[in-house]
């Protein structure tokens, strides 16, 4: 099951139109991803996370998946929450992707998918490139980060439904907000696994995000024909 992301207000981008319905390629940036997953064999449900008023971008016709919307919360927790009471019984494993990431690859969601079918949880991510230093009050050095040793996580991230539910019932329990979904894997004390991504799989926040995704869609888009 997919959990899509698709309720944030996006406020960065200095539009009263959320980013992830801003048209990119002829298509709303949330669709991007979205067909994706409707793309991916291995996944049987999407279920979008978005205001009432924004559900119908989603319907699709002759579509052999489920499709199904759920309300977004105050947090980001809350939202994928949301999306969570609509996941059917069956289901084993949930992925859960940011609607502003349009960039998305079908290999890599199924590179994340087999590994936290390995481990139980598992993200994209990127080495850092770049130096990263621990700041006090007023911008004040405390220290130097170990660079090789941290990443920027990125979505989609892959939890087992058991583990997601224990997850969220710990927080719940502790009142604790986390910022990304394997944090929940983390607070159960189970392992999670980092897969290399791409620099390109890019969360828009701002106008100039805007503007290298859909360069990026053009460059992609011109190296499939050139290889066919």
């Amino acid at each position: 099951s997919v959990i899509l992301l698709a309720g944030g207000k996006g406020l960065r981008m200095g539009s009263t139109l959320p980013k992830q319905y801003m048209l990119l390629k002829g298509k709303t940036v949330s669709e991007h991803s979205f067909d994706v997953f409707l793309r991916i064999r291995e996944i049987q449900e999407v279920i979008v996370v978005c205001g009432e008023d924004r559900c119908a971008i989603f319907k699709r016709s002759n579509c052999q998946k489920r499709i199904a919307f759920a309300l977004p919360g105050k947090r980001r927790q809350d939202s994928v929450f949301q999306g969570l009471q609509k996941v059917s019984k069956d289901i084993e494993y949930v992925c859960i992707h940011d609607s502003a990431r349009p960039c998305l690859s079908e290999n890599f969601v199924r590179d994340v998918i087999t590994a936290a079918k390995s481990c139980g949880a598992a993200a994209l991510g990127l080495p850092l490139k770049f130096t990263v230093k621990e700041v006090e009050a007023l911008g004040m050095v405390k220290r130097t980060l170990k660079r090789e040793n941290i990443w920027e996580v990125q979505t989609p991230q892959v939890l087992s439904l058991s583990l997601l539910q224990r997850g969220f019932a710990k927080a719940k329990k502790e009142n604790l907000t986390v910022t990304d979904d394997v944090s929940l894997a983390e607070l159960m004390g189970s392992a999670v696994q980092l897969i290399k991504g791409s620099s390109k799989n890019i969360k828009i926040t701002t106008p100039e995000d805007l503007i290298v995704v859909d360069r990026l869609l053009d460059l992609e888009s011109n190296t499939v024909g050139q290889t066919k």
